[in-house]
């Protein structure tokens, strides 16, 4: 069965071009490795690049959006498949379900949801799904900081914390992907305490 990664990035191409470059190279590198692409459906920014870089290569690329964010993040109408829902967490209900792996490029707040929530949900036992870091021009470094940070206080469970792959080369991320190795759940670990 062909897999898919649900990717999760800016409806904005932000300051630096490289974050396009990217994002145009995580579409061809999942073409080129027979990968499907779900995304939140814009054809703007981040998202835009992606998708089109994708498309272009071949893959299957399946964009999920609220009915409210159509216009506004300018709907992607060259999908393979645009899925309209309702609200915000039946799109991140959907894309987390339709993805065998998550991927968090550059983006705001949103994208820095969808990450937390699909990391949260994978210590909790939720799915097992590897999580990674697409660290185009270092952008996720001060998050990473602040998750050391976290983890050396006793909030984030170090384990959890280093079982997420981060790279700034999109070819190695997705071969590190395939390898991921699931580990045991927070609870799982609690129970066996």
């Amino acid at each position: 069965m062909k897999s898919a990664v649900t990717v999760y990035c800016g409806a904005s191409l932000g300051e630096h071009p490289g974050y396009a470059d990217a994002a145009r190279q995580l579409g061809q590198a999942l073409a080129r490795a027979d990968m499907d692409l779900v995304y939140g459906g814009a054809s703007t920014g981040l998202m835009g690049c992606v998708a089109d870089a994708a498309l272009l290569g071949g893959s299957r690329v399946t964009g999920v959006i609220p009915q409210s964010l159509v216009r506004f993040e300018v709907a992607h109408t060259a999908l393979t498949e645009l899925r309209v829902v309702d609200t915000m967490h039946e799109r991140k209900a959907l894309m987390a379900q339709l993805g065998d792996a998550f991927v968090a490029m550059p983006g705001g707040f949103g994208t820095a949801e969808e990450l937390f929530e699909v990391l949260t949900w994978a210590q909790l036992g939720l799915h097992a799904k590897p999580c990674a870091l697409l660290n185009t021009n270092g952008y996720y470094t001060p998050l990473l900081r602040f998750l050391e940070h976290a983890a050396g206080e006793g909030f984030v469970h170090r384990r959890y914390l280093d079982n997420v792959i981060v790279e700034e080369d999109p070819h190695v991320l997705l071969s590190r992907l395939s390898g991921h190795r699931a580990l045991p759940h927070l609870f799982e670990e609690v129970a066996e305490a």
